[in-house]
């Protein structure tokens, strides 16, 4: 079931690595789970400074395969809301980046020097970025 997901105040929230508030700031996870928060959904938390890509890509597998994430299979509808995995500036099948599908091709997330922004999941600049969707199941 989609809904429409408000998030127009997140934009411009700056990046803060392991930043949890839309006050001060927000790293990537932060903005899906308050994304998510939005939505009426619990997550769950972990933590992970933004350059330990190694931790950020083995929390992201273990929690993927556990029972909290299906994948969503090629051809099939993106929910909205869903995990979008991606890997930045890493080689191929690394996770180290996360953002949220919020519908009509769009999907939300946070950078370093431009902090919260929507960008298309279709932009040749993301295509190659993007390892997967996820559907929270809890």
């Amino acid at each position: 079931m989609s809904k429409e997901i408000q998030y127009a105040d997140l934009i411009g929230v700056p990046f803060k690595n392991l930043g949890r508030d839309v006050k001060s700031g927000l790293d990537c996870y932060g903005l899906v789970v308050e994304i998510y928060r939005r939505c009426g959904k619990e997550i769950g938390e972990y933590y992970s400074d933004c350059s330990d890509k190694a931790r950020i890509n083995a929390i992201l597998r273990r929690e993927v395969a556990t029972t909290k994430w299906r994948r969503i299979a090629e051809g099939e509808t993106l929910p909205v809301p869903c995990l979008v995995a991606l890997r930045f500036n890493s080689l191929p099948g690394v996770v180290n980046h996360t953002g949220v599908y919020i519908g009509n091709g769009r999907f939300i997330h946070t950078r370093e020097k431009i902090g919260c922004c929507v960008d298309s999941i279709t932009s040749i600049a993301w295509q190659k970025q993007i390892e997967g969707f996820y559907e929270f199941v809890g």
